[in-house]
């Protein structure tokens, strides 16, 4: 019992810290980003998120690893966004984002950075590879599934899918079935690309029930 009470203590006291750790966080933040208008910082999901502009991301980023009071010279991750249709209906806002997950190991702080593709019909963003070269892999991985453009990559290539694919599957427009499949030919002995076979079929779950279904309790 004391093993059990001590391990919820502990928990506690870590939640308490990881929370006062956001909130000297977000102060500072706040005292080198909170004048401009085009910064938004809040809590969501329990983790301190900062959205800023796409021309600011490298001037901002190069600040949150350089200056002592972030000190986030750990790039986690890096993901595509793409808010077509959010929430169930057509979102005003930007179709396209880039989030970057940074660590300090200094300071013991995680920060969330979201930034907005300017155009939906050719997203781009700068490349945060100068700042952290781990960015390298993850932008590639963003450019294959999301089709965003990343300025400044030296190698900007599919990286999950074959060269030959075309379109990018993480596009919400995107068919779930894709385009194409691909085959053995015996014929021609090498593997081929054929229109896909799976017929487009509505994946929303349906309950069938008996006709008889709560009829006994409709008439009590």
């Amino acid at each position: 019992m004391r093993v059990v009470n001590r391990a919820i203590a502990v928990q506690k006291q870590r939640k308490s810290d990881r929370i006062e750790s956001m909130t000297v966080l977000g102060d500072m933040l706040q005292k080198h980003f909170g004048e401009s208008d085009t910064f938004d910082i809040g809590d969501t999901l329990g983790e301190l998120c900062m959205q800023i502009p796409a021309v600011d991301l490298l001037p901002t980023m190069q600040m949150l690893r350089d200056n002592e009071d972030f000190g986030f010279a750990q790039l986690i991750d890096i993901a595509g966004l793409d808010y077509a249709d959010y929430g169930g209906r057509q979102s005003k806002r930007k179709r396209f984002a880039v989030v970057y997950h940074l660590l300090s190991l200094k300071n013991n702080t995680r920060l969330r950075v979201r930034a907005f593709c300017e155009e939906d019909d050719f997203p781009q963003m700068s490349s945060v590879c100068k700042v952290w070269s781990a960015a390298d892999w993850f932008e590639r991985e963003a450019f294959d599934l999301f089709g965003i453009v990343f300025h400044g990559h030296n190698d900007l290539r599919r990286i999950l899918t074959d060269y030959g694919f075309v379109g990018h599957p993480f596009r919400k427009d995107f068919p779930i079935s894709g385009h194409v499949e691909m085959r053995y030919d015996p014929e021609k002995k090498r593997v081929i690309y054929v229109p896909v076979s799976i017929a487009p079929r509505e994946v929303t779950p349906r309950i069938v029930r008996e006709e008889s279904f709560a009829k006994e309790r409709d008439n009590s």
